[in-house]
């Protein structure tokens, strides 16, 4: 499950991301609302932790454009200013929480734990790229109907090039999403991982799904 942090306090921002990870989410950090509305776009979170004081664009505005967009990713709300009408307009803005600062992290940690819940009541934990899936909750891949032994690392690829499907993946954006890494580590890490992944997906199959991209990356879509 991946969650989109957006905190302008460095020191806050650090606290929450270290207490999500700890409790095997994948997080991503931001500090910008701009930023944050671009990400969201691009990348399908499982919920939104958002902070309404924002560098740039402030929290709300975020929201009120995600949803105007259609997008139904579950939002927490976090805001030093605890007033009864600010809560209301978020709210009312479109988010499934509120939680006023200071908090303790383990609250925070379980209201996420509890809209990723909600949100997998009405979102198919199942990924599906022709006639190869992905559980997600119980991390169990397939192609048609052979089962595929995947690798906690190798997992994490294959559902985000499946969560990005059609789009053209590059080597930092995976290492990024994938090893949260914010820097290229200069090898061929993730070409290694991806051939690795590539020959338990395609293999003995006619219609390949896992794409090289020269000079931008790696894609997984259908080819008729």
């Amino acid at each position: 499950m991946r969650i989109l942090v957006v905190e302008d306090d460095k020191k806050t921002g650090a606290f929450i991301s270290k207490a999500l990870k700890a409790d095997g989410f994948a997080v991503d950090l931001l500090r910008d609302g701009d930023e944050a509305l671009a990400a969201t776009k691009v990348t399908p979170y499982d919920a939104v932790v958002l902070d309404i004081m924002l560098i740039g664009r402030d929290g709300l505005s975020v929201l009120r454009q995600m949803r105007a967009r259609g997008n139904q990713t579950p939002v927490l709300l976090i805001s030093a200013r605890g007033e009864v009408n600010e809560r209301v307009e978020g709210l009312n803005a479109g988010a499934e929480d509120y939680l006023p600062k200071p908090f303790a992290l383990e609250e925070l940690t379980a209201r996420v734990r509890a809209l990723v819940r909600r949100g997998g009541d009405v979102k198919s934990p199942v990924l599906r790229i022709g006639d190869c899936t992905l559980d997600t909750i119980t991390r169990l891949a397939e192609r048609g109907g052979r089962k595929i032994e995947l690798t906690t690392r190798e997992y994490r690829l294959l559902e985000f090039l499946m969560r990005s499907t059609g789009r053209v993946c590059s080597r930092m954006m995976i290492l990024e999403k994938v090893w949260d890494f914010n820097f290229d580590p200069g090898s061929n890490l993730v070409d290694v991982y991806v051939g690795k992944l590539r020959e338990k997906i395609d293999a003995g199959s006619d219609a390949k799904l896992l794409h090289s991209v020269r000079g931008e990356g790696y894609v997984m879509k259908e080819i008729p």
